[in-house]
């Protein structure tokens, strides 16, 4: 059976656990609208992504 040799430091499980964490969102404003939207998303209140309606615009 597999046994580490040797106890796992805090900081070698640190090094590996580094990329491991809370992102945040990329929200950008709207050109457009001005709404606060997710970037390469479309923006559901006008219903536009890259220029081009692709939605009716919710009411």
């Amino acid at each position: 059976m597999a046994v580490p040799k040797r106890k796992t430091t805090k900081s070698r499980s640190g090094k590996r656990r580094s990329h491991i964490s809370v992102k945040s969102k990329n929200i950008i404003e709207d050109k457009k609208s001005g709404e606060y939207r997710l970037s390469h998303h479309m923006d559901l209140k006008t219903g536009f992504y890259k220029g081009r309606q692709i939605l009716d615009p919710k009411e």
